[in-house]
């Protein structure tokens, strides 16, 4: 969609229907709390994969985290108040396409329920890390450097970047270079992969406005202190179906290293977690060749171009 402990970043309830982000109405990687704006809390998070380690509480090689969630019947999300990621709606409900996805794939590894942690996005690694929370469930996009902190599941989604700009695109920005060039002011979020790859492609970090989420960044755009805020395209559609003086451009895939790079979130464990990362991993592909995956995601914005049969392993590097 989507926090920043690297570059990058970003669940209907087995009831899609009820959320505020279907069809009928909408209520973002990237990822807090706070967006009274759209009557909800917006959030965003990626899984990854890893060998197996012996677990530093348990002792028990791939760990035992997912026996006692069986027992507890109850597992605490970490979600960072990001629509479409993950929050928390107007009627005080968690929900969100990592949520949502979660309800669903827990249950069938024996435990009922969800439990929200809400934190900001740059404090979900490290709170995953000191066990405030199971399992980071925020769209967070894979990367090498989170991948030497955490291991993801494989994406359940891909993602490319776009931007919230004026109606009518004044400046005609369509990527980062044209945000260089034209000499535009460029906002994104606390801790989002934009952050790099704007350095990337010749932006000066100490001139980006870091905000705290995709709402604080609409009304930067709509207040004209900058002409641009870039996050991921399924967040900026979502954003701007509320604002007459924005419009999100058509999504546009980064550059890293010379080529244009696709992220993929996912769900995210503790490196000792092996045994339950692996078993939410063979659910999670059972839902993505059935179509499950795409159904629940749809409602809060996904398309068909945004499932995906990337991995983990990949985008951590290998």
């Amino acid at each position: 969609m989507a926090p920043s402990n690297a570059p990058p970043r970003t669940p209907p309830r087995t009831s899609p229907s009820t959320s505020p982000l279907a069809p009928q109405g909408l209520g973002r990687r990237s990822l807090f709390a706070g967006v009274a704006a759209l009557g909800v809390l917006g959030t965003v998070g990626s899984l990854g994969t890893g060998c197996s380690r012996v677990s530093a509480d348990s002792g028990v090689p791939g760990g035992d985290l997912l026996d006692r969630l069986r027992a507890q019947g109850v597992v605490r999300l970490g979600i960072a108040g990001e629509i479409p990621q993950g929050f928390i709606d107007k009627n005080g409900e968690l929900t969100g396409e990592a949520p949502e996805l979660a309800r669903v794939i827990f249950k069938r590894l024996g435990v009922d329920r969800v439990q929200p942690v809400p934190t900001e996005f740059g404090s979900l690694i490290p709170g995953l890390n000191s066990q405030q929370f199971d399992v980071v469930a925020a769209g967070m996009y894979v990367n090498p450097e989170r991948c030497e902190q955490v291991i993801f599941a494989d994406p359940d989604y891909q993602m490319l970047d776009s931007f919230i700009v004026r109606k009518g695109n004044p400046k005609d920005l369509h990527n980062y270079r044209d945000i260089v060039d034209k000499k535009a002011k460029l906002a994104t979020g606390t801790g989002y992969a934009e952050i790099q790859y704007a350095v990337e492609a010749g932006y000066k970090e100490s001139d980006l406005l870091i905000v705290p989420d995709q709402v604080a960044g609409l009304n930067a755009v709509e207040a004209g202190r900058v002409d641009a805020f870039a996050g991921t395209a399924v967040t900026t559609r979502l954003v701007v179906k509320k604002s007459r003086t924005t419009e999100a451009t058509r999504a546009f895939a980064p550059l890293v290293g010379g080529k244009p790079h696709v992220d993929g979130g996912a769900f995210a464990f503790r490196l000792t977690e092996t045994r339950l990362r692996d078993a939410f991993n063979v659910e999670l592909h059972k839902m993505k060749k059935s179509g499950e995956v795409f159904r629940i995601l749809r409602p809060f914005g996904f398309t068909r171009a945004e499932m995906t049969d990337l991995t983990a392993k990949e985008l951590c590097g290998g």
